[in-house]
């Protein structure tokens, strides 16, 4: 009964049990959607490019950057069960410029990463049905679905469908890997931290690109759909959240694995963006016939579409936290989050004006402004973080450790180094 009372529950910002839970792999959930969130079309694009121009040498770096992800999202999670407050809250206790920067980030984020996702999960099903329909009708569609699913499904159906389609891209990549015959040899050497000349920014890349920006400090936010609200549901959470990014780590790796040997040992490249992978599609289809190509072309879909999806519904929930700390009326007590107005008006936001930039192939200024914006938000969410755990604001029994702070504390360095690279190559 404790379960079903649970289930029920999920959604509600505020019910709480308080019975110790213990690590079971059975109530596994929100990190698998975290993490499926995270991983999208861009990254497997970044991990492929990495391993056909270094081979296995920089699979360190992938190594590295889920540990830097589990660190990030199990503080994200213990932030919520140990305090009882989410994270925008906490944000808020540290001053009002937090409150502007998360406004600003949000909406010219959303715009542009409404569009960038339709059009990511449009490119697998125009490439599976070519004939069909237009490319940007494809993007409106996904748009459109991902809209309906999300406005009328709760979080365990959503966490369900999300799980099925992590399946799906994690079934697909690994059996890509094992088809490409990777040398488990060279692979295991490519776990000694090596540089080569002209690999920095694909390692900063591996490490800080591949599992998440605003969706990892979403994760506290699915923490409570599903009903975990107190410090009973730590064990769980961080046994979620390191099954996840394991999982995570195992797909990227497999990426890896398909760029050194399918793309490196021939000589391959890749088109920058996303459409890179459609290349990777018809490399894959000389080599190993339409099958195969098809086959990787559904797993580009579910890593596109859980992505989109995964916004749609995370980041609605933040901004549904956020207006009900300036306007509680919006969201009357006992609502559940994604039952508020403020949800859907942000789900809208995320479908309806982004569908205009499909159209316009994206004005400058604001893909200018979007990447400023987007390369700020990593550090911003890793060094705010470490001040909110060392802080009174946090029980003292759950506070940063040493541990915590070193990975957090790197972390941040490492998104400030990845903020300046990606500001330095915007198209000024």
């Amino acid at each position: 009964m404790a379960e079903i009372a649970q289930e029920e529950g999920a959604g509600d910002i505020g019910r709480a049990t308080t019975a110790p839970r213990k690590s079971s792999w059975r109530y596994i959930g929100p990190g698998i959607v975290v993490a499926a969130t995270g991983v999208g079309a861009g990254d497997l694009v970044a991990t492929l490019i990495a391993g056909s121009k270094f081979g296995y040498t920089l699979l360190w770096a992938a190594v590295i950057g889920c540990v830097v992800k589990i660190s990030l999202a199990e503080a994200a999670g213990r932030w919520h069960l140990a305090t009882g407050r989410t994270l925008f809250d906490g944000w808020r206790s540290l001053g009002a410029w937090t409150t502007v920067y998360f406004v600003g980030y949000v909406v010219v984020w959303g715009f542009v990463y409404g569009a960038a996702a339709m059009s990511s999960s449009a490119l697998p099903l125009g490439a599976l049905f070519p004939d069909l329909l237009d490319l940007k009708v494809w993007a409106v569609l996904c748009g459109l679905v991902g809209l309906v699913f999300v406005w009328f499904n709760r979080y365990a159906v959503f966490e369900k469908v999300m799980t099925v389609l992590v399946g799906v891209m994690f079934l697909v990549t690994v059996y890509l890997a094992v088809r490409v015959t990777p040398h488990l040899g060279e692979a295991l050497a490519g776990l000694v931290p090596v540089l080569p000349d002209g690999s920095l920014v694909y390692t900063l890349g591996l490490i800080g690109g591949v599992g998440g920006t605003i969706t990892l400090a979403a994760y506290g936010y699915w923490v409570n759909a599903k009903g975990w609200r107190d410090t009973g549901w730590m064990k769980v959470m961080r046994l979620d959240n390191r099954v996840a990014y394991l999982t995570t780590g195992i797909f990227v790796v497999a990426m890896l694995f398909v760029g050194a040997e399918l793309l490196h040992s021939s000589g391959l490249a890749l088109a920058k963006g996303d459409k890179g992978l459609i290349d990777l599609g018809g490399i894959l289809a000389e080599r190993y016939g339409d099958a195969t190509s098809k086959l990787f072309l559904i797993g580009f879909f579910a890593t596109s579409f859980t992505s989109l999806i995964g916004v749609w519904h995370g980041v609605s929930l933040m901004f549904a936290d956020f207006v009900a700390h300036y306007r509680p009326a919006l969201v009357p007590e006992g609502t559940p989050r994604d039952r508020s107005k403020p949800f859907r008006a942000y789900l809208l936001w995320l479908t309806f004006p982004p569908i205009a930039l499909l159209f316009l192939d994206q004005p400058f200024g604001l893909v200018i402004v979007y990447g400023v914006i987007g390369a700020f938000f990593m550090p911003f969410l890793a060094l705010t973080l470490v001040r909110l755990l060392n802080s009174s604001r946090t029980p003292a029994e759950w506070r940063n450790g040493i541990l915590s702070n070193v990975m957090l504390g790197a972390a941040g360095l490492l998104f400030v180094v990845l903020c300046v690279e990606q500001v330095r190559q915007l198209p000024w």
